[in-house]
């Protein structure tokens, strides 16, 4: 590594002499007044022919100029032009610019659209490193999905919205309807909120979202083991309020009586824009396209920010939901059967299996209060308090293949309620210590996790699921909830945990070019075990100790616009007991080398990283101690994973994404020994989505998507003795929409060749269907 730093800093010193013989140099950084990147904005050196366009971090830059007096200018279509003026002497042959322009990054996006520019290449957040780093600043790899995307695809379901991200596969739907995606080969679930923990077991409307941001690899250093998997974790960025009044109310309708209707408003509430309000809503209705299922929910998402002065704001936001829906479907297969694959098994592609009078209720609710105060310039604090209620309350259904033609129904009547909040406290700093700037965050943090569960389980006779006749009719909830009479309930605390944690994290300048960051963090993890109320026993209790750094490395070969990167990072998972000698177990580790490249011109933004994940630490069954176990197992998990977003003609837009994710075990029992784990999904993912719109013209706002994902073969079961594939899918998908500044126009078509394809837990995905959409803006 020291070795990689000097070459660094020789390079940077080699490139900034030659720059000083050719010329003088002029660059800066462009951002609207609520202080977004003012990405798109064209930049011209006035009285010359020079000119660039700022990229989706605002900057720009013009090299090789002779000294003398400049006034540079910044556009953009159906706003005043703004200048600055810059000077280059030979005592100062370089300049920086700080522009700031008089409109809010709600009308720049806007303008970008109506102008054609790379709309969905939004990169630049406050989230991923918890303190205001670039993109192209950031050696760690992240992606983003935008409401504009969300909006051109019309998508009505929070699952859909993965179909823009890289490598995380066909959502595994749980009981509650919590949502667990893959990142790099670990099943990661969504627990994130505004970049605190937020702990939703249950369904999200994606109503309320501004964006999802997918951060890769073991990410525990700043956001803690409990919210994170190896593989990384998926963050859910709110709607939040702006200084205008401007509002959206729109209605969706399609196959399978989908009825959506959804209603976005924003406004100040006094005269010098201080105080201001967003309400997002949605009501939601749709059925299966099987025999049985359906869901219903409502959401209701207000937002208020004021600002108190010019360096303390308040934010309060809220979100509160209730659905109703029947369980998403499970399939175990039969290890004795026949069938290899769930193409082989032959289960009626269209047959649930499940009943809607037998199904739950759901609410839940998000509260996020955050105080920012600018202590100094170059400080400021920020409290964030997060609380989260989810529950599920009713009977969700499981189906266990008995044999290659016969299969068994299990009712569970549930309540299960989970409780979390989140407290942090960060202090960011942006500060030079001579010549090198620093940009540092450090924070404390504690979360809590209670959880209790009141359930039992019940079993139908097995019936012929190929042909199952009559015995398919008498599974109703009169059928069934009899049954639960002379069922055994378990009323447990299941989960009641405390994570005390401190952390720290420091971009370093070296040059303008050569940026380095290290941090760290200590978790104290106490599990107060579970909690048997009926013997007034707790079992399981344990309290751990963690560290976890990260250390990365960027340069910049072109200042903004191409970097490499490398990084070491460090994850954890607590593990509770003990081995046959008493000796507690350690958490398991996770460690990231990661290495790649990052562009982002006006009309591309790519990342391109390979990265090798070597888990140790992991419990397998102890050869000579039955019953106990060991904690010497390992895992690789390494793959290549690219992303492009692309503008390359006006109103021509690209989503793409591919991913290679090598897994297996490298030390474990020998079931599983060299196997690939099934919950590492499709070894090969890939993901593409083509947009045009006219941008000029009587026709203007009038476009056409089309795209889709890919995903191979993979396993539900993968052991020595048995294996369940989940063959391979291609799915295809297609829009027209026209869009105006009034009103917006679409209709989707999903899987316009109804294939059929599964999940990890073997549920049957939509065949075609069709959704139209009309939105009026005002």
């Amino acid at each position: 590594m020291p070795l990689l730093l000097t070459f660094f800093v020789v390079v940077s010193s080699l490139q900034t002499n030659a720059q000083s013989h050719h010329g003088g140099q002029i660059k800066g950084i462009v951002t609207t007044i609520d202080g977004a990147p003012a990405q798109g904005i064209a930049v011209k050196i006035k009285n010359t022919t020079k000119g660039t366009v700022a990229n989706t971090n605002g900057s720009f830059e013009f090299k090789n100029l002779p000294h003398g007096s400049y006034t540079i200018e910044f556009s953009m279509v159906g706003y005043e032009t703004s200048t600055a003026d810059a000077v280059l002497t030979e005592e100062k042959p370089s300049a920086d610019l700080l522009v700031q322009l008089d409109f809010s990054s709600r009308k720049l996006d806007e303008v970008i659209i109506s102008s054609g520019g790379n709309r969905f290449a939004k990169k630049e957040s406050d989230d991923v490193s918890k303190m205001p780093i670039s993109n192209m600043e950031n050696p760690q790899v992240y992606s983003v999905v935008s409401k504009e995307l969300m909006k051109e695809q019309i998508v009505t379901d929070y699952n859909s919205a993965f179909k823009n991200v890289p490598g995380a596969g066909i959502a595994e739907v749980r009981n509650q309807g919590r949502t667990t995606s893959i990142s790099r080969g670990f099943a990661t679930p969504q627990l994130v909120r505004n970049g605190v923990g937020s702990f939703t077991y249950s369904t999200i409307d994606p109503a309320n979202l501004e964006r999802i941001e997918v951060i890769k690899g073991p990410s525990a250093t700043l956001f803690g083991s409990t919210l994170s998997s190896f593989g990384g974790l998926f963050n859910r960025v709110t709607k939040k309020p702006f200084d205008v009044f401007k509002g959206e109310v729109s209605f969706s309708a399609g196959s399978w009586d989908l009825n959506r209707l959804t209603l976005d408003i924003n406004t100040p509430l006094n005269a010098d824009k201080s105080a201001l309000l967003r309400v997002n809503t949605a009501l939601h209705s749709e059925r299966s396209f099987q025999d049985a299922g359906f869901a219903r929910n409502f959401l209701i998402a207000p937002s208020f920010s004021y600002a108190v002065n010019d360096r303390l704001t308040l934010l309060l936001d809220v979100e509160f939901s209730g659905y109703k829906s029947t369980s998403p479907m499970r399939v175990t297969p039969a290890t004795r059967g026949k069938a290899r694959s769930v193409t082989e098994l032959g289960m009626p592609y269209k047959l649930s299996y499940a009943n809607n009078t037998i199904n739950y209720a759901g609410q839940q609710y998000n509260i996020f209060g955050q105080i920012k105060y600018k202590l100094s310039p170059e400080w400021t604090s920020q409290t964030i308090v997060s609380r989260t209620r989810s529950s599920a309350d009713g009977n969700v259904v499981g189906l266990t293949i008995l044999t290659d033609s016969t299969l068994r129904q299990t009712v569970t009547n549930q309540d299960y309620p989970y409780y979390g909040t989140d407290f942090q406290q960060n202090f960011i700093g942006d500060f030079h210590l001579g010549p090198l700037r620093n940009r540092i965050v450090a924070g404390i943090d504690v979360y809590s996790l209670r959880a209790t569960r009141n359930d039992a389980s019940v079993n139908m006779p097995a019936i012929n699921f190929k042909r199952p006749g009559n015995a398919y009719n008498n599974f109703n909830i009169s059928k069934v909830a009899p049954l639960f009479a002379t069922a055994t309930f378990t009323n447990l605390v299941s989960f009641n945990e405390r994570t005390y944690s401190a952390y720290a994290s420091d971009v370093l300048n070296i040059t303008d070019r050569l940026l380095a960051m290290a941090s760290l963090r200590i978790d104290r993890y106490s599990n107060l075990g579970t909690y048997f109320p009926s013997i007034d026993s707790t079992g399981g209790a344990f309290k751990q100790t963690a560290l976890s750094p990260k250390f990365g490395v960027v340069y910049q070969v072109v200042k903004d616009k191409i970097s490499i990167f490398g990084n070491y990072m460090n994850g954890f998972s607590n593990v509770s007991g003990s081995d046959f000698f008493g000796n507690t177990f350690k958490p398991n580790r996770a460690n990231q080398l990661e290495g790649g490249v990052k562009l982002d011109y006006s009309f591309v933004t790519a990342t391109f990283s390979y990265y090798d994940i070597a888990v140790s630490d992991v419990t397998r069954d102890d050869p000579e101690h039955v019953n106990y176990s060991i904690q010497d197992g390992t895992q690789v998990s390494k793959g290549f994973e690219a992303e492009l977003i692309a503008n390359p003609a006006p109103g021509l837009n690209i989503v793409a994404g591919f991913t290679y994710n090598d897994s297996k075990y490298t030390k474990s029992n020998e079931s599983i020994q060299g196997y690939r784990p099934t919950t590492a999904g499709p070894p090969r993912m890939a993901n593409l989505w083509i947009s045009y719109r006219l941008v000029k013209g009587a026709a203007k706002g009038l476009g056409v998507g089309f795209g889709g994902i890919y995903g191979s073969e993979s396993f539900q079961s993968n052991t020595k003795t048995f294996t369940f594939t989940i063959p391979s899918y291609t799915v295809l998908d297609a829009s027209i929409f026209y869009d105006k500044p009034k009103f917006r126009i679409g209709l989707k078509v999903d899987n316009l060749t109804s294939e059929k394809y599964w999940s990890y837990r073997l549920a049957a995905q939509n065949p075609l269907k069709v959704t139209g959409n009309i939105t009026f803006k005002f």
